[in-house]
């Protein structure tokens, strides 16, 4: 009769145990779908249109930013060229997803803006549906301070990626350069390229000597092209268009 109270008490401790187990263990399951409620995968937007991909992502309770427009001849205006990040991504809600949207195949034409003040060559820009990309200014003498001397893409351009132009623009004799716009290389001597660099005290690292074949003599009804000069520059580090100054150190390719 003693060992009765006893039996109870430790079968009231099994229960309170038991109670714990179960209220730990709902306590885990409803942290982890709390936990993955609020995860979702990133859906494939490419192709899609701008207001779809938007509809879409907010339905997931993801955000969308359009932060790069670029022209297309395969994809039509208005739809998502990439994304970032990428489909099949898993992410917390709220996240922002990151698109660029096409542009369609480039119908605008380039117009000349060498010689015009910078104000007046952004109006002329805007005027044509295109923007102003990177402004670098050089001391020059030759044109008055604001004159813009130089530009890329160049007047009349085709297949250019992007709706900017950069621009190179004259600054007072005596102002200390901020950056360069780099220009086009590729065809020039090696010499005449190091020169040109070297005027504004750009430097240039030992090049890179290429061996180019021979190009065969066209078919019939093929333009033949003419061989490849030695020490002329094959290609460029950084691009042209590229700002530079002069602690950047540009690579060349240059044929042997």
């Amino acid at each position: 009769m003693r060992m009765r109270p006893i039996k109870n008490a430790f079968q009231v401790v099994l229960m309170l145990m038991g109670l714990v187990a179960v209220g730990l263990l709902s306590a885990i399951a409803t942290m982890s779908i709390a936990i993955h409620g609020a995860e979702v995968q990133v859906p494939a937007l490419t192709g899609m249109t701008v207001a779809d991909a938007r509809s879409q992502t907010a339905g997931l309770g993801l955000n969308l930013d359009v932060d790069n427009r670029y022209y297309s001849g395969d994809v039509a205006a208005g739809h998502i060229l990439t994304q970032s990040p990428a489909p099949g991504t898993v992410v917390r809600r709220e996240w922002l997803v990151r698109v660029s949207e096409s542009l369609g195949p480039q119908k605008v034409e380039v117009p000349s803006v060498v010689g015009h003040g910078e104000r007046e060559a952004a109006l002329a820009l805007r005027r044509v549906g295109l923007e102003v990309g990177v402004t670098a200014r050089l001391p020059y003498s030759d044109a008055a301070e604001g004159t813009v001397i130089a530009q890329d893409p160049p007047a009349h351009a085709q297949g250019i990626a992007r709706p900017s132009v950069n621009l190179l623009v004259a600054a007072a004799s005596d102002d200390v350069p901020d950056g360069f716009l780099m220009p086009e290389l590729v065809g020039l001597p090696f010499a005449n390229a190091q020169a040109l660099l070297a005027r504004v005290g750009i430097h240039t690292a030992a090049p890179t000597m290429v061996n180019v074949a021979v190009p065969p003599v066209g078919s019939e009804g093929q333009p033949i092209r003419p061989p490849v000069k030695p020490g002329s520059v094959l290609s460029q580090v950084p691009m042209a268009g590229a700002r530079v100054d002069q602690s950047t150190l540009v690579h060349l390719s240059v044929a042997q």
